[in-house]
């Protein structure tokens, strides 16, 4: 399975940016059992999980970021999204796409986000 992110770039406080994250080598079927996933990670500091959606469509998220994000997912289109919205200079960060599924465990190679004025 191959991820590939995009939509990260830079955007004021406030702003909002919308990051995808498109699954390749899997077929669709098999992609709607995968738990995916959003985490970040800036220099110095542990990889942080910023949400999660499992197959029922069941989301998860951080304290930090609920009420300003929202995962979702397309499993026909084999797509994860993150709505980040009232965006703040501490969700600046490498965001990467995760896929997991039993032992299997996929990363993106991620996407920048900077939020600053």
């Amino acid at each position: 399975v191959q991820l590939a992110e995009s939509g990260g770039g830079l955007v004021q406080p406030g702003g909002s940016l919308r990051l995808s994250c498109a699954a390749s080598g899997i077929i669709s079927v098999l992609y709607r059992m995968y738990t995916m996933g959003w985490y970040r990670q800036t220099p110095g500091k542990e990889r942080e999980l910023v949400a999660t959606i499992i197959r029922d469509g069941t989301t998860n998220y951080t304290d930090s970021v609920k009420g300003r994000f929202t995962i979702s997912r397309d499993n026909a289109k084999k797509m994860v999204y993150l709505q980040m919205n009232s965006l703040k200079p501490e969700d600046t960060a490498v965001y990467l796409c995760n896929s997991k599924l039993n032992r299997n465990d996929y990363w993106g190679q991620g996407t920048q986000v900077t939020v600053s004025s």
